[in-house]
């Protein structure tokens, strides 16, 4: 009896293995940490020279893009210093998430604007441009409670 159950671990370890090695690639990407992804383009410190202007929030309809871009003007150098993980880097050649919000990019990609939000919340913490560029690889912008975003954010 004792053979018997070995044997069918074995098999049952065998099968998860074959089960495993049939999922496709781009599904098992989703579920590794982000952390094995090459990191994107980012600056590693502070600029020295004046930042360009983010897009106006009065350009867009949506409460939330009007608040990611309201954000993104408040915390340019932040922004300046972090990746942004919908590799906007090597589709549309952007240097860090900065980038994002000087052209209309971020206001149709909800990476954009939720690494926008979790630096913004950061910073408000007191928080480091390299502090949160590895919140953002780690990928702690993906909880973001982009519901909080909803609703107008108070002019400062």
């Amino acid at each position: 009896m004792r053979v018997l159950q070995k044997v069918a671990v074995v098999l049952a370890l065998l099968a998860g293995g074959i089960a495993l090695a049939a999922v496709p690639s781009r599904v098992l990407s989703r579920v590794q940490p982000q952390a094995e992804e090459p990191v994107p383009a980012f600056h590693a410190q502070v600029p020295r020279a004046e930042l360009p202007a983010t897009m106006s929030p009065s350009l867009f309809t949506e409460i939330n893009v009007q608040n990611a871009y309201a954000v993104a003007a408040r915390i340019k150098k932040t922004l300046y210093q972090e990746p942004c993980y919908c590799h906007c880097d090597q589709s549309q050649g952007h240097g860090s998430l900065l980038d994002c919000f000087v052209s209309r990019h971020a206001s149709g990609c909800d990476i954009c604007m939720r690494e926008d939000f979790y630096a913004y919340e950061q910073t408000a913490k007191g928080k480091s441009g390299a502090q949160i560029r590895d919140g953002i690889i780690k990928g702690e912008w993906q909880s973001v409670d982009m519901t909080k975003y909803q609703k107008r954010l108070p002019a400062k």
